[in-house]
């Protein structure tokens, strides 16, 4: 970079402060030039009179300096000193000499051709300072001139004596960079959210899908802060916050826009990033980079979060220089500062600054500590919306999307017949319309234009487009979908309320094996009336059964759920090269990772007309959506295994579902029960039962019911129903739900 000065037409001006510089070693830091007035100085705010001023002298070298109007002065500084400049300059806090008033701050790389020539015009000046007629000229007491000439056409450097014009681009590039004191403006800003990354495109694309997981996506747009873009774009005043996710050290330019821009008031946030303003300086920390450590973070209502992290190698310290104010918000297990908060009064700008690695998603490739990190990703991810939050932004549950069409997909044509016959019936006899629990389907028939659709109503498609859904693949599914009856004839959506809702209510014959599939649902449901939620990447479905009372089965209805959550983890496992992926069932209905973290479940709802149980089978579980816990697919990386489509694992796990029924039906509860204890995560586990200070039961199985039994320590056998008890896996308890 070069410096900007527009009024210094030669370097004859400029007097060098200490000879010694040139002959000797230079400060390999930051140079830079300070422009200051002698005007009279206007009142410092009141909310800033007890803060600290800096000397400018006292936190650089000072090399030359130039009189005139304004006055002007070279100087080094480190980059830590430098930024205590610069933020004491935008605080007005930053003292010169002779009642001079800083007012521009601009880096500059400083040519040693510079200084040299300097030096010369220097010591000839000193020469022919001894010449009586000719006065010594002070360096400690510049003299005020008259308005410099302007310069000539020709610009010049400041090595061979040629300085830039403001024309030059690389001196718009200094220019932008140059820290002035403007007061925060009271009016809004639009909604752009800022991610320099230095860069790095792969960068923003995870820290824009990382902000896009926390924020309300309608409410703001994230853009890419590119090096250049920063140093000449006019953003400064167009931005809600700017996210600086970059190891590298910014360059003095960068780090003056981005004070710059915290100096207008500013909202920013730093992760894992060099930016340092004064009152804060960086350390090494304890834990090197990247790896686990314990973080301690402070809530809004003094409540403690403690998760695992990624460290980012360094910490934070508060600097005895001053400057703006430091709230410790996170702390390392060594108590080392790893999250603050920084603001420099009620006018300016905040910014809250992270040294973990809040943005780094727990990697699945070979990681070590991949399960810890898992296990504190939920609150990572409140962590990250507390401190949003906290900067301005709307962290609140995206709006729900508008319910997409229903389509009608058949995999096999006598049984899509069959529905398509029930269907009409239906229709015909209330005008052509289907109730369900999720509300009114207005059938659209192949040929027929899509109807205006009334408040409550949705449009059920006999005959799909030929592409209907970028999210599920019908191909996909029928290749891997292998029953007789089950799975077969499909109402699939985009988006609907949930897949339960959109089946409760209709009752086709049993052989169209109807099922429905839903890429994302509004209201998905879990156990207990619990929501499940439901983002692109889950498989979510809900199967259509009917089984006789007096069948096997039909005896031991408590059972279907486990054999659906078995169907699911054995959907996997019965993969070949998938054997070991490390799926596993908890009692009642939970598909989990090892015996860490729920990434599925099973819900069943059922009615009885005469002699026949009308079931619904509802599931969801986890498949490409790798946050806020863990999918699948997350567990196939670890072990570089090709990742699995929630169609695929729908389909396998319909025809599974359909097997273990069958064989369930023909030799009852010890067919299955070996398979599924040697899935399930708690064989040999002892608990403690209704409270942590209730008494201590081993857990021995499946009572002939589908319970679970556990024997107390008095030898009595206990068997507990699942409708009003779970496992609550953090405590090792069977404990009682309560709505």
């Amino acid at each position: 970079m070069c410096v900007c000065l527009q009024a210094c037409e030669d370097l004859s001006k400029w007097t060098l402060l200490g000879s010694s510089l040139v002959c000797g070693q230079r400060l390999e830091n930051i140079a830079f030039i300070i422009e200051a007035t002698s005007r009279q100085k206007v009142p410092v705010s009141p909310h800033r009179t007890n803060e600290k001023g800096l000397n400018w002298s006292d936190y650089c070298l000072p090399l030359a300096y130039r009189p005139g109007q304004p006055y002007r002065a070279v100087a080094e500084a480190s980059l830590e000193n430098f930024s205590r400049l610069g933020v004491a300059f935008m605080e007005d806090r930053l003292h010169m000499d002779n009642g001079l008033i800083p007012e521009k701050i601009v880096s500059v790389l400083l040519r040693e051709t510079a200084l040299e020539e300097l030096f010369e015009q220097d010591s000839r000046r000193r020469i022919e300072a001894k010449r009586p007629s000719e006065p010594t000229e002070q360096p400690d007491s510049p003299q005020l001139h008259q308005q410099e000439p302007e310069l000539p056409s020709e610009h010049r450097h400041m090595d061979g004596r040629h300085l830039h014009l403001s024309s030059c681009h690389e001196c718009l590039e200094l220019e932008n960079s140059t820290i002035l004191s403007v007061k925060r403006s009271g009016s809004g800003k639009p909604p752009n959210l800022l991610v320099f990354t230095g860069g790095c495109e792969q960068r923003f694309q995870e820290i824009r899908s990382l902000l896009e997981e926390c924020v309300d996506t309608e409410s703001y747009a994230v853009y890419h802060l590119r090096p250049q873009q920063a140093l000449s774009d006019p953003w400064l005043e167009n931005t809600l916050l700017l996210v600086l996710a970059t190891d590298e050290t910014l360059a003095p330019a960068l780090q003056l826009r981005f004070l710059s821009y915290l100096s207008r008031g500013g909202r920013l946030l730093g992760l894992s990033c060099s930016l340092c303003p004064a009152g804060l300086s960086l350390r090494p920390a304890d834990a090197q980079s990247d790896r686990i450590c314990t973080l301690s973070f402070t809530k809004a209502d003094s409540s403690e979060l403690r998760l695992s992290v990624l460290s980012s190698g360094s910490v934070y310290e508060r600097d005895g220089a001053g400057g703006g104010q430091v709230e410790l918000w996170g702390q390392t297990g060594a108590q080392e500062m790893a999250i603050v908060r920084v603001t420099h009064g009620e006018d300016s700008g905040e910014a809250v600054l992270c040294q973990v690695r809040l943005e780094t998603a727990p990697d699945a490739q070979g990681s070590a500590g991949f399960s810890e990190l898992k296990m504190s990703n939920a609150q990572r991810y409140e962590v990250l919306t507390e401190i949003l939050t906290s900067l301005g932004l709307s962290c609140e549950l995206r709006r729900v999307p508008a319910h997409s069409p229903i389509y009608l997909l058949g995999t096999h044509t006598e049984q899509t017949g069959w529905f398509l016959r029930w269907l009409r019936a239906q229709a015909e006899g209330s005008g052509g319309v289907v109730r369900c629990a999720a509300g009114v389907l207005r059938v659209v028939w192949a040929g027929d234009e899509a109807p205006d659709l009334c408040e409550g109503e949705l449009a059920l498609h006999t005959e799909p487009p030929q592409s209907f859904s970028e999210h599920f693949c019908l191909q996909t599914y029928k290749q891997h979908l292998q029953t007789q009856r089950l799975g077969r004839t499909v109402l699939y959506a985009d988006v609907t309320c949930s897949t339960m809702s959109l089946l409760g209510g209709l009752m086709p014959p049993q052989d169209t094996g109807l099922i429905a599939i839903a890429a994302r649902q509004t209201q998905g449901k879990g156990r207990g009336g619990n929501a499940w939620l439901s983002p692109l990447g889950c498989a979510m479905f809900t199967l259509h059964l009917q089984l006789p009372v007096n069948s096997p089965l039909g005896q031991r209805i408590p059972f279907l759920q486990h054999l659906a959550a078995l169907a699911v983890v054995q959907s996997v496992r019965t993969l070949p090269g998938y054997e070991d992926v490390d799926l596993r069932l908890k009692w009642p209905n939970d598909i989990y990772y090892s015996n860490l973290m729920k990434l599925g479940g099973v819900l069943v709802n059922s009615s009885v007309t005469g002699q026949t149980f009308s079931l619904l089978i509802g599931c969801g579980f986890n498949v490409s959506n790798s946050n806020p816990t863990v999918c699948i697919n997350d567990l196939l990386r670890q072990q570089k295994l090709d990742p699995l489509a929630p169609a695929q694992l729908i389909a396998r796990s319909v025809t599974l579902l359909e097997r273990y029924v069958s064989e369930f039906q023909l030799r009852g509860t010890q067919t299955l029960l070996p398979l599924y204890y040697s899935r399930w995560v708690h064989s040999g586990t002892h608990v403690r039962l209704w409270s942590e200070d209730g008494p201590e039961a081993e857990v021995l199985g499946l009572d002939e019911n589908g319970f679970l039994q556990v024997r107390a320590g008095d030898q009595s056998v206990v068997s507990v129903q699942p409708d009003g008890n779970s496992f609550d896996m953090l405590r090792n308890l069977v404990v009682t739900k309560t709505s």
